[in-house]
């Protein structure tokens, strides 16, 4: 097997690798065509099967393991496969561990350090609430990614990123006294538990039809106001202020939310969010390139190409 990862411009390969998505298009001269992202543990990459078959495009399906012989090339300064065939094998016959892309924390650390936060959460009223999502979905948290592809977007990635995130705002509330930090790190740890819902599948990460009629904000505001009803505090302020910080987590109306931040926990929560997401987008995207060599244009990085600089006595 060629991992994604020590793939090279010029190589000719023949492999299995694991589909994530599938595009279908037609060609200026009016033939289909195939566009596909497909992964294995160490990457991912973008692929194209020209003049496609009626047999190809029937077994090219999102979370399908199949073998591809395949020319890389370089388009727009990033690594592509040029498919020249593909064939499906009897899918038990892979290790399904080498095609999916995780977290470097163990689960079992991610589960010890995020309940330390947890912990940390001192109002009865809110403990309450983020209890009750982590008994409801826990296992899930721990498996589903932050998002569809751009950061987080492996397995474990929900839990990194609010791991991280909350590492961020107790950092920020110990430089500010006046931050309710027990009221942020409960906003932090369960701002995005409606990513569960949002998504087919923590594997192929398809937006599920709720995920795509209601969207995992609103979904999750309304989960916590049905949570707090059980417990007789869904007019709390405290309630409101978490669903609040909920609805405003990403900043912006043109950016999902319905409502901009107000009060101070939920402008530190939208600004950490996109904090850490940006940071490990520059990650990502820097890693796949040579010291002293810019990237593609990253569309959500304001569509900029990013610049990964010499070390220090390397160049």
């Amino acid at each position: 097997m060629t991992t994604i990862a020590s793939l090279e411009e010029k190589d000719v390969i023949q492999s299995p690798y694991m589909i994530v998505s599938v595009i279908n298009g037609v060609s200026t001269n009016g033939a289909p065509y195939l566009s596909l992202t497909l992964q294995d543990k160490t990457g991912s990459i973008e692929a194209k099967l020209w003049d496609v078959s009626t047999q190809q495009e029937a077994i090219a399906k999102p979370g399908s393991i199949l073998e591809f012989e395949a020319d890389v090339l370089k388009y727009k300064g990033k690594l592509q496969l040029r498919i020249k065939s593909m064939s499906i094998k009897n899918q038990k016959e892979y290790d399904f561990s080498e095609f999916v892309m995780a977290s470097e924390i163990t689960k079992s650390e991610l589960k010890l350090r995020i309940q330390e936060y947890v912990e940390k959460v001192d109002s009865p009223t809110l403990r309450q609430i983020v209890d009750e999502l982590f008994k409801r979905k826990g296992e899930d948290f721990y498996v589903y990614p932050a998002a569809a592809k751009n950061h987080h977007d492996y397995i474990g990635g929900l839990a990194t990123h609010t791991l991280e995130m909350c590492e961020i705002g107790e950092a920020i509330a110990n430089l500010y006294p006046q931050v309710n930090k027990g009221l942020l790190l409960a906003g932090i740890l369960v701002h995005d538990f409606g990513k569960i819902e949002e998504y087919v599948s923590p594997i192929v990460v398809e937006y599920s039809t709720p995920g795509k009629l209601l969207g995992h904000i609103s979904m999750l505001a309304a989960e916590i106001y049905e949570i707090a009803a059980q417990f007789g505090t869904q007019d709390d302020e405290e309630v409101m202020i978490l669903r609040h910080m909920v609805l405003a987590h990403h900043g912006k109306k043109e950016f999902g939310s319905p409502v901009v931040p107000q009060v101070l926990e939920a402008e530190l929560l939208s600004l950490i969010d996109d904090m850490d997401a940006r940071i490990q987008m520059f990650l990502k995207h820097t890693s796949q390139v040579n010291e002293g060599e810019f990237t593609s244009r990253i569309y959500p990085l304001e569509n900029r190409m990013l610049y990964r600089p010499h070390k220090k006595g390397s160049e």
